[in-house]
């Protein structure tokens, strides 16, 4: 899988980091680590950074741990959603981070997983669960929902224009048998879908599990938690980068961005408070995207989003400490009560539960 791995972006993702990641004693966090593609691209270009890397996935997880071996006394790797990203540098003792990566949507190991059931175009179990040891599977969405429940899913999350017909046909559809394949659903929406639309657009199944993944994992929920607080994480000079693949995600990236951007005041102000001038500088103009080559050589490239930016100034009435002060924590400590195992600073060093709280070792 790591041979054919190919990370989205990688140049630019390293071309904007790395100037945050200058010198010994930096952190970077790439919050949706997966085969680590990206991760070993930052820590070639900055070979004296620390990487936390989370993922929600333990399977990309053991990727990313034989992927990075021969860096493992500068990965720490954590089995949590982006979402958990204040509790977990609670528990490494970490204050500050200088750079935040996030890789939304599906990855590439779970789109080409056929047991995990993200695909449309493959028979395989109806789960979609990007952490399988937990949460309800997309066929207990698809045969539980009632119809208006099943519309609101498709319609909000896949911007479906035919989610009520394709959330009734589902109904009486389950009540002759259960759902429990994917190529039975996407073949449901094919026939329900009107003929004209099918000829144009794709796969017209693409919408309707692309909804039913973000309800399954609570993405968009995780997401607008998971802005804020790798914004509030970064030092001064820190950057965040965004990488999204449907403009749902890349909507609630740029609103989240451009709050931090702009002067908190009314626009007509004619004089700045310094207690209201902004936080953040873009890096980025607009939502940018891979080039033709890169999509002839990675399709999955193709819906691809990037945004950016750098923080200019501490957040409003806030202490923060040094850009390397604090930088390494306490990572080395072999228990944190309520919050994660560790184990060294190689791992996965621990599992974050749902609300935050320690789990097993990954």
């Amino acid at each position: 899988m790591d041979a054919t791995h190919i990370p989205v972006l990688s140049d630019r993702v390293v071309g904007l980091l790395a100037p945050a990641l200058p010198g010994p004693e930096v952190v970077l966090v790439d919050a949706t680590v997966g085969l680590a593609g990206h991760a070993s691209a930052l820590l070639d270009a900055c070979p004296t950074a620390r990487l936390i890397g989370l993922d929600r996935d333990p399977q990309a997880l053991e990727h990313s741990r034989a992927r990075l071996a021969d860096r493992a006394g500068q990965v720490t790797l954590v089995h949590a959603v982006y979402d958990q990203l204040p509790a977990v540098l609670d528990t490494l003792g970490l204050t500050e981070v200088h750079g935040v990566l996030f890789d939304l949507g599906v990855s590439s190991l779970q789109l080409d997983s056929d047991e995990r059931g993200f695909s449309y175009s493959r028979d395989a179990p109806l789960d979609m669960r990007m952490d399988p040891s937990r949460g309800r599977t997309a066929a207990d969405v698809v045969n539980t929902y009632d119809a208006a429940e099943l519309t609101r899913v498709l319609s909000h999350y896949g911007e479906e224009r035919f989610a009520r017909r394709i959330a009734s046909a589902v109904v009486a559809e389950r009540a002759r048998e259960p759902f429990v394949s994917s190529a039975r659903l996407a073949d449901l929406v094919r026939r329900t879908i009107p003929a004209a639309t099918r000829r144009n657009g794709g796969n017209p199944a693409k919408r309707t599990f692309q909804a039913l993944r973000i309800e399954v994992n609570g993405e968009l929920e995780a997401l607008a938690r998971a802005l804020p607080a790798a914004l509030d994480a970064l030092a001064v000079g820190g950057r965040l980068v965004v990488l999204a693949y449907h403009s749902l995600e890349d909507r609630m990236v740029k609103r989240a961005f451009a709050a931090r951007v702009r002067p908190d005041v009314p626009p007509d102000l004619p004089v700045i408070p310094p207690d209201a001038a902004p936080t953040m500088r873009w890096l980025t103009r607009g939502g940018e995207t891979s080039s033709p080559d890169e999509v002839a050589a990675n399709p999955r490239a193709s819906a691809a989003k990037l945004r950016a930016v750098e923080r200019i100034a501490p957040p409003s009435g806030a202490s923060r400490s040094s850009r390397t002060s604090g930088a390494y924590g306490s990572s080395r400590t072999s228990r944190i009560s309520g919050t994660v195992r560790t184990a060294g600073t190689f791992g996965p060093t621990g599992t974050f539960g749902p609300n935050g709280t320690a789990g097993g070792a990954a």
